[in-house]
């Protein structure tokens, strides 16, 4: 199980200024576990809220670049959760998340009575709910707390986090300490409504991404430019965060992936994870999709044609091509 978590963890993001919240308290000890490019970032700001921080990571570099930052380093998800009373986990699929808890030297296997457990990857909200009941079996509390915002808000702390806890005084508790992550902090409902809230606005991103990369094409095809076409959609009814702060045309806008050759930020196999949990799940609600499910088709093609480690706005890439 380690070796499937040290190919799957991703690498590190830029971090930000040193600041300390007024409106929520410093934790003695925090675990942390998922240092890629979400989980460093909200690592690092629990540091800089004077936090301490009991890291663990498969990939060393990413594991080390927190240590320099004032983190503890531990061997093992288990190793964590014997130090920690509140562990918090950023991993990239449902495998892993099951690993990491449920393992043999998991957080399940090590955490104390009493404990609080906030798991802000994307998953299956079945799973959360599963991994709940396993918690609650042995009297700690489990949260699903995955995030909106992106690489750069995880940096900068102001993460969107959607929240399924079972109790307020569960969500409270950890309401106290996201907001040393995140600026808002929003309780969903029972656990996997986080999850579910998640997928669903993943599904709607993949599909406006997608639209607005057929329009930026389709402009520049006609002739106009396309910061001023990003310009005036990003202020007329086609205006969607992909316009107007995450454009996938390179040059549009700085400091996005699309003007760094489509590196860093969230990739299309992400993407494509996360389209697919919002299929399965529309299959079992007996939902229509047909927007979504077209665009699980094109991300997955996108993956068999070299762009799974690009970010997914490289549906602009994808869409130039002649072949298509």
């Amino acid at each position: 199980m380690m070796n499937t978590l040290r190919k799957s963890l991703s690498s590190s993001s830029k971090i930000g200024v040193r600041y300390f919240s007024i409106s929520s308290p410093a934790f003695d000890k925090i675990g942390f576990i998922g240092l890629g490019n979400m989980g460093r970032g909200m690592a690092v700001n629990l540091l800089q809220k004077g936090n301490s921080v009991v890291a663990f990571d498969v990939v060393d570099s990413n594991l080390a670049s927190v240590v320099e930052q004032g983190a503890e380093a531990a061997n093992s998800p288990g190793a964590v959760a014997e130090q920690c009373s509140k562990v918090i986990t950023m991993l990239p699929n449902n495998q892993i998340v099951q690993g990491v808890y449920q393992g043999p030297d998991g957080v399940l296997a090590a955490i104390k009575e009493g404990g609080l457990l906030i798991d802000c990857s994307t998953v299956d909200p079945a799973l959360s709910k599963d991994l709940a009941a396993a918690a609650k079996n042995q009297g700690v509390d489990f949260v699903d707390a995955p995030v909106s915002g992106g690489v750069n808000a995880a940096a900068a702390g102001t993460l969107t986090f959607m929240c399924g806890a079972e109790t307020q005084d569960t969500f409270n508790t950890a309401q106290q300490l996201l907001e040393h992550m995140g600026a808002k902090i929003i309780h969903c409902g029972g656990v996997g409504t986080g999850g579910a809230v998640k997928i669903c606005n993943n599904m709607l991103l993949a599909v406006s991404m997608i639209g607005t990369s057929e329009a930026m094409n389709l402009g520049i095809n006609l002739g106009l430019d396309p910061k001023l076409l990003a310009d005036i959609m990003g202020s007329a009814t086609g205006r969607c965060w992909s316009v107007d702060t995450y454009n996938p045309c390179p040059g549009v806008l700085p400091n996005v992936p699309s003007s760094n050759d489509y590196k860093g930020g969230f990739g299309t196999a992400l993407m494509t994870k996360d389209l697919g949990l919002a299929q399965d799940a529309a299959t079992r609600a007996g939902a229509a999709t047909p927007l979504g499910s077209l665009s699980h088709q094109i991300y997955r093609t996108m993956c068999n044609n070299g762009f799974a480690e690009k970010d997914f706005s490289s549906a602009f890439k994808f869409i130039q091509k002649k072949d298509l």
